[in-house]
């Protein structure tokens, strides 16, 4: 383990998932925030926006020339679709060596980024400083249908329902408490990107449904799956129990898990294993909180990877 203290910077700070990363390195031990980036909050004391950090650090409006000219060890990169491009390209010419970690879909289609979902792709990793961050949807769908990949019959069916958080905080239908009063939003039936993510890494066509609810954090995914061959109950549970072992941010629960339970909290759950009388298809629920174990949390567990420290570092214990 490395016992050196590294610079970070964070673009796109202003966001909720910003919000949350501040927080998990304002308790890390050997990482110094050097740079918080937010046009809207530009020239506004860090501290008054988040207690957890206590520094003098300011926001800053930085373009991409700007944000690698700081110089920073690492750079997690949280902000929407489409606007990566031109900070990796600065920062590639200017310090190549400088760890990226990008929240937005960018980069996850790209074979010359790490994909870095741990419990699943612990394996791939070899020192890659380009990181691509998966999607809070498409992390909960690959942590729900993983463990009976190999004995799928068919394309899982996922019905997925997130806190208007996912939404981000630009105004729009999708975060308008008022609109979700009482409510339930369907959107993208068809085509979502976390749809086209899980199935290319899994390798398997899946079908993704999403909605969005009136709570403001967690994700529900209700996860339908056909098997080639009967199985049990007990032998399903055994599956996800094995294949988790091990992993403290996973937690297989019998009862189906409840979002109210896991938000604010820094990993998953999944359990609520129901089979159908012919036993060949079983339904799987999964809840993580979107903006921790589906961005922060994660993108604080690769970057521990990347710098040399334990995985775990500065992320809040998930089970007693």
């Amino acid at each position: 383990m490395s016992d050196k203290t590294f610079t970070l910077g964070i673009v796109g700070a202003r966001g909720h998932t910003g919000t949350e990363l501040i927080k998990l390195v304002a308790a890390h031990p050997q990482l110094q925030l050097l740079f918080v980036s937010s046009r809207e909050l530009d020239g506004q004391r860090v501290s008054e926006h988040n207690a957890a950090y206590q520094g003098d650090l300011r926001f800053e409006n930085l373009d991409a020339d700007a944000v690698a000219a700081k110089g920073a060890d690492a750079v997690i990169l949280a902000l929407p679709n489409g606007k990566a491009e031109a900070f990796v390209a600065a920062l590639d010419a200017s310090k190549p060596e400088t760890v990226i970690v990008d929240l937005s879909a960018d980069y996850r289609f790209d074979p010359g980024w790490y994909y870095g979902l741990p419990e699943l792709t612990r394996d791939r990793y070899a020192g890659q400083k380009r990181i691509s961050n998966p999607g809070c949807y498409a992390t909960a769908m690959q942590l729900a249908i993983t463990p009976l990949l190999e004995r799928l019959a068919g394309p899982p069916q996922c019905f997925g329902v997130s806190g208007y958080s996912g939404a981000g905080t630009t105004p729009s239908d999708k975060n308008n408490p008022e609109l979700l009063r009482d409510n339930l939003m369907p959107y993208a039936l068809t085509n979502h990107v976390h749809e086209r993510e899980v199935s290319a890494q899994l390798g398997v066509p899946v079908e993704f449904m999403p909605h969005v609810a009136p709570h403001f954090r967690g994700i529900t995914m209700t996860v339908n799956l056909w098997l080639q061959q009967p199985m049990k109950r007990e032998a399903i549970e055994q599956v996800y129990r094995q294949r988790y072992a091990g992993e403290p941010l996973i937690e297989v629960v019998d009862e189906a898990p409840w979002v109210s339970r896991i938000a604010g909290r820094h990993g998953a759950q999944i359990g609520g294993f129901t089979l159908a009388p012919d036993g060949k298809r079983v339904v799987v629920v999964a809840t993580l909180d979107n903006l921790l174990k589906g961005a922060a949390t994660q993108a604080m567990q690769n970057l521990n990877r990347a710098l040399g420290f334990d995985e775990l570092t500065a992320i809040p214990r998930f089970r007693d």
